[in-house]
């Protein structure tokens, strides 16, 4: 896909972003470069890829998923603004 010099002039003023007339040709060629690159690599066949999220095989550490309560309550309430019986003290919101 080719780009003129009216279609970057459009898409910088899409961007924000402001050209001087002497950037728009080369700027052009450069991007009409990358859309052709990225044309090439549609053509490319992954039906047999798997997805991945790594090129690098490995796997993560599991663990087991085990609820706790942290046995951390009083550290945590020492840092809240206001605290009663064992819990967080907030404002009241509705009358």
């Amino acid at each position: 896909m080719a780009l003129d010099k009216a279609a970057v002039a459009h898409i910088a003023a899409l961007a924000r972003i402001r050209l001087k007339e002497a950037e728009l040709e080369p700027l052009a060629a450069e991007l009409s470069q990358i859309l052709t690159w990225v044309e090439q690599l549609a053509e490319v066949d992954t039906a047999d890829v798997a997805p991945m999220t790594s090129v690098a095989a490995m796997r993560l550490p599991m663990r087991e998923d085990e609820v706790t309560d942290g046995d951390r309550r009083d550290d945590i309430l020492r840092n809240a603004p206001q605290s009663a019986r064992g819990f967080f003290a907030v404002p009241k919101v509705v009358e």
